[in-house]
């Protein structure tokens, strides 16, 4: 019984290893697809940036500041609170007052259209939008200057229906908030883009960017389609390809402002994250099994006993889990935290494990402070 244990392990992680190199192959394709610089219409069409809010998220009036800051010809900022006493209205009050010549507008969505106050709101200001092309992105999300024009024009490319965005955590100082921005920048946008390879192109959106048409949304029965499902972004990005359309990943990557968590916080957001997966991508969820290579090269070794070819293979693992987390953390994502944080990938991964079989425990999650169930990729509010 002990061989049959030590030779699942050992095909775990040759599995993980096959992955790291898929892992690597498409980050180094992303980066060459990156570096080439994309062509800017003449004329880029007017915009309005949607963006739901509900309290405050750090640094947000920076993230905030950034799209108020953009090299764009002509674009607007609807601003979505459900809670007329929201804390986010003395940020927008004060961008008004920096920036009295741009477009910003403050929303009440008061209307609850589904269990989803995210959706409810981004379908309440889609409906104010003046402009065909819309862009919908995070509370936490500062993006670069030249942010608007790149997704506009990749979405004006062939049959693009939807432009998403690769991001990259900026932590606190709090081992925790490391250890997400860890996560987010070695194991989620590599698997991001293993995905887009193997998949011929991607089949969700992030909620860092969704840039489309409103004419486009319409067709797949708008936000409201949505408005019960956690997952927005996802089903967004799925809904969208299922038209004929394509997803397009921009070659704009993106910050995404972390919290202070403590290791409450952090886990309490891993395992709503992990359960978010399993509801929306099941066989996904199943694959990161495969993405888990030290915890099997570890496992390999220990069952072995410690034999030199386990030894050597785990050498190996540690090897090629760095280099993936280089090619993409540094390469694709241009990381400044990755290289001061790498240290703590070890223990990242082996939380990964724990966080991944909590996902399989239960169906609740708790988001915004409010306590759901999840059915079907669907929330249902608890009381």
């Amino acid at each position: 019984m002990s061989h049959l244990f030590r030779d699942i392990a050992l095909l775990g992680t040759l599995a993980s290893l096959g992955y790291c190199a898929a892992a690597i192959w498409a980050a180094l394709r992303f980066a060459h697809i990156r570096d080439t610089p994309i062509p800017l219409p003449p004329e880029l069409p007017p915009v309005s940036i949607l963006k739901p809010l509900k309290g405050t998220d750090p640094q947000m009036y920076e993230a905030l500041r950034s799209h108020c800051l953009q090299n764009y010809p002509q674009y607007e900022i609807l601003f979505g609170i459900s809670d007329p006493n929201d804390p986010a209205i003395e940020i927008i009050e004060k961008l008004r007052l920096e920036f009295p010549d741009r477009a910003i507008q403050l929303v009440l969505c008061d209307k609850a259209l589904g269990a989803n106050g995210k959706v409810s709101s981004l379908a309440q200001l889609a409906a104010l939008a003046k402009y065909d092309y819309l862009l919908v992105n995070d509370s936490d999300i500062r993006v670069e200057r030249e942010y608007l024009r790149f997704v506009v024009a990749e979405l004006q490319q062939g049959d693009v229906g939807l432009v998403t965005c690769l991001y990259r955590g900026v932590p606190f100082a709090s081992i925790p908030s490391k250890l997400e921005s860890l996560g987010i920048s070695t194991d989620f946008a590599a698997g991001v883009l293993v995905a887009r390879q193997i998949e011929g192109g991607l089949r969700f959106g992030l909620g860092s960017t969704l840039a489309l048409r409103k004419s486009d949304l319409k067709k797949i029965g708008g936000f409201q389609a949505i408005a019960d499902c956690l997952a927005d972004d996802y089903e967004l990005g799925r809904r969208i390809a299922g038209n004929n359309l394509q997803v397009a990943l921009s070659r704009s990557v993106v910050d995404s402002f972390l919290p202070a968590y403590n290791f409450s916080e952090f886990f309490s957001h891993q395992l709503r994250w992990a359960r978010t997966i399993r509801a929306s991508r099941p066989a996904g969820y199943a694959g990161l099994l495969l993405t888990f290579t030290l915890p099997w090269a570890l496992l390999t070794l220990v069952l072995a006993r410690a034999a030199d070819w386990a030894l050597s293979l785990f050498v190996i693992a540690v090897f090629i889990r760095l280099v993936v987390a280089v090619s993409v953390g540094r390469r694709v994502l241009k990381d400044r935290e990755l290289l001061r944080c790498l240290w703590l990938l070890p223990v990242r991964d082996l939380l990964a494990v724990v966080v991944w079989i909590g996902g399989l425990a239960g169906r609740e999650i708790v988001w915004r402070g409010e306590r759901f169930q999840l059915r079907d990729g669907k929330l249902q509010r608890i009381r």
